[in-house]
């Protein structure tokens, strides 16, 4: 063991002798006045060994407001010594963020700082890191908050596995197609179609009251989404407009939906107006037909939309 290692390991046993005498103040201090220290000499790797640990040791010990403090230290090293998003990280400091108490009022701000040391190459954060605290998110039944992350995890297999545990234990059957179209449009207005693709697919393929896993399917909503999908592939504008179009009736149903395909009109294909002010042509009813089969003519058991509970929504 090199002589630094050693140093550091003594200083760990101090502290954590410390923490095991009930001198959790004390320990605490010690650890912020190392970690200056150490701040300024440049030490980081030994400082990111202590911090974790103290961390670590003093939320095990139901410290939370100590133990989180050293934990946002933890995050402004990690920027200061510019260590990029890697598993090994955003993996510990889920772990972190798992042992902080829902009520601690710096859990927040330790959440914040750790998608802002994660964006490096992802502007809104790594989607891993997003994956990871959407799971904290959900075991903790804060749904809203882990939806919104699970839409950044760039993971469609385990948001899609998520959304239909939610509408089995949520949700009415005939909101069966609600679930994955609002997450589908919002993934959408992220610009990360495969994502979008991924979720729908799973969506489809895994919900065990879906009698259809391939199209066409019973409910509308699920057809919209496949040709919409279809569309942004083959980059379509114009049969984006006209198949907006020929399923208004059922996108009316929640306003919703208009706004994020507005969004997708203009991400997608540079289109400002709404798309479901456009006039289509005569061509459509041939192309939606040819793509699905006039399936979608009337609104038949199971395919009613009404809005009486919503997927959790973007805050």
């Amino acid at each position: 063991m090199a002589r630094g290692e050693r140093g550091v390991a003594r200083v760990l046993e101090k502290l954590e002798a410390s923490v095991n005498a009930g001198q959790y103040y004390e320990a605490h201090q010690m650890y912020r006045t190392l970690y200056f220290r150490y701040l300024n000499q440049k030490k980081y790797g030994d400082l990111l060994q202590l911090l974790h640990s103290g961390a670590n040791i003093l939320l095990g010990c139901d410290q939370q407001g100590s133990g989180t403090d050293l934990a946002i230290l933890l995050l402004d090293v990690l920027t200061k010594s510019q260590i990029k998003p890697c598993e090994e990280w955003i993996e510990k400091i889920a772990q972190l963020f798992a042992k902080m108490k829902p009520n601690v009022v710096e859990r927040d701000t330790f959440l914040i700082n750790a998608v802002k040391w994660s964006m490096d190459k992802n502007k809104r954060g790594h989607p891993l890191l997003h994956k990871s605290i959407a799971e904290v998110y959900w075991q903790e039944k804060k749904l809203t908050s882990a939806y919104r992350h699970f839409l950044h995890s760039n993971d469609g297999v385990a948001f899609a596995t998520k959304l239909i545990e939610l509408h089995i234990t949520k949700g009415f059957k005939s909101e069966i197609a609600m679930f994955i179209a609002q997450a589908v449009l919002q993934i959408l207005c992220l610009k990360n179609k495969e994502m979008a693709h991924e979720a729908f697919k799973e969506y489809t393929r895994s919900h065990p009251n879906l009698n259809e896993r391939v199209p066409p399917f019973q409910y509308p909503l699920l057809n919209f989404l496949y040709l919409l999908l279809k569309v942004l592939d083959q980059k379509n504008a114009m049969k984006f407009l006209m198949l907006r179009k020929s399923y208004d009736k059922f996108l009316k149903r929640d306003p919703r939906y208009l706004g994020y395909l507005d969004t997708i009109a203009r991400v997608w294909f540079g289109i400002s107006a709404p798309g479901n002010r456009r006039n289509p042509n005569s061509m459509l009813g041939g192309i939606i037909k040819s793509m699905l089969g006039d399936i979608d003519s009337s609104d038949e058991d199971g395919s009613n939309l009404a809005n009486k509970t919503q997927v959790p929504d973007l805050d």
